[in-house]
């Protein structure tokens, strides 16, 4: 994908795109009435285009903290913000936008530099992570901050008060007794749906050292989801180290120093199916993986006996809801899963996926939330 033949559609969908993997829940129908509205106000407004966005994409004020944090960092306005009147990230109250003065000309302007922000991101969208320079890396770095992954839903044993659902007797009558007496309607209670709990192991051996960093990142924005269980973060190598703790810091730059601390076996070898097992024994079978959805980011070299990481993957599975293994490999022509570890797990694998881009990462993401998508791997 080159900057010639992406049009404003493609730039602009791509940003509905970014904001459904910061979960923000945007549907076919604000996004049409997004790119309606756009065609209405134009490119050349920057606060019309932030403006524009807020008001279609957004489904109420729960959404606006996600949408600053993705537009600055799709379009690149945190260095226009005194002068587009666009609030920086995390800010979710009103701002008073400055009077227009521009001229034409300046306009021009500002709308090629808006298309070319927003051009260099959807480009960097589908850039292989491991051939990255140091500024893209750091784009990548603003937008993979803005991710939220949240396990698909599950009908929870608890109930809570519904319009649907059975008839709660206790509030009823208590209904009943405050309107002495006259007939009311009825109360009911209804299970309610919550996020299944993910679990992320993270390959951090020598032969995926390109793309530890970036899966880390990945792995501290799924960490802060905003609501539902915790999500297990650990990394696997030569040893198998629980990093949830270090995950808890806000900060993705220092909670990869914690983690960098904490870790013994950085870009050393691997061995996935003794740490599989090692992971099943001390905390999955215990009920960390019962019931959820396990992701696994790794190549699937296994220096050690391919058939163990078979059959404990299998064992996994059995416990899972739903195993996904991201191979950022995967996301290169001509890549056949032929290594002796990705052959013998295949089999115990619900979703095969990439994780080469930031593309990848939010196919991986809308899978984890069990939206069924039709992107290739590398796309």
């Amino acid at each position: 994908m080159t900057a010639t033949n992406v049009t404003a559609d493609e730039l602009l969908l791509g940003f509905t795109r970014a904001l459904r993997a910061a979960g923000v829940a945007v549907t076919g129908d604000r996004s049409r009435a997004y790119l309606d509205a756009l065609d209405a106000v134009g490119l050349d407004d920057h606060r019309a285009v932030y403006w524009a966005g807020r008001a279609t994409l957004c489904a109420g004020p729960e959404d606006f903290r996600a949408y600053d944090q993705v537009f600055h960092a799709w379009f690149g306005a945190e260095k226009r913000d005194t002068v587009a009147g666009v609030p920086p990230p995390g800010t979710t109250s009103p701002v008073r936008l400055p009077e227009d003065d521009t001229d034409g000309d300046s306009e021009v302007s500002s709308e090629s530099a808006l298309r070319a922000s927003a051009s260099g991101t959807e480009i960097l969208r589908h850039r292989d992570i491991a051939s990255m320079s140091m500024p893209d890396r750091a784009a990548m770095h603003r937008l993979l901050a803005a991710f939220r992954l949240r396990g698909d839903l599950r009908r929870s044993r608890r109930t809570t008060p519904s319009h649907l659902g059975r008839v709660d007797a206790h509030r009823t009558l208590r209904r009943l007794m405050q309107a002495g007496g006259e007939p009311v309607r009825p109360a009911r209670r209804d299970r309610r749906d919550r996020p299944r709990r993910v679990v992320l192991l993270v390959d951090v051996s020598g032969s995926m050292s390109s793309y530890a960093d970036a899966l880390l990142r990945f792995a501290h924005a799924a960490s802060h989801r905003d609501r539902g269980p915790t999500t297990e973060v650990f990394t696997i190598g030569t040893r198998l180290t629980r990093v949830t703790r270090e995950m808890a810091h806000r900060d993705p730059d220092v909670a990869l120093k914690a983690i960098a601390a904490s870790v013994p076996d950085w870009s050393g070898g691997t061995r996935l199916g003794v740490l599989i097992k090692e992971f099943l024994d001390a905390w999955g079978q215990r009920g960390m993986a019962r019931g959820a959805v396990v992701v696994v980011l790794s190549d699937g070299w296994e220096r050690g006996d391919a058939t163990r990481l078979g059959e404990q993957m299998a064992r996994l599975h059995r416990l899972a809801h739903r195993v996904v293994w991201a191979n950022p490999r995967a996301g290169r022509p001509g890549f056949a899963p032929l290594a002796a570890g990705m052959a013998a797990a295949l089999p115990s694998v619900d979703d095969f996926v990439s994780g080469h881009s930031i593309a990848a990462l939010e196919q991986l993401a809308r899978l984890v939330a069990g939206t069924p998508t039709r992107e290739p791997a590398h796309a």
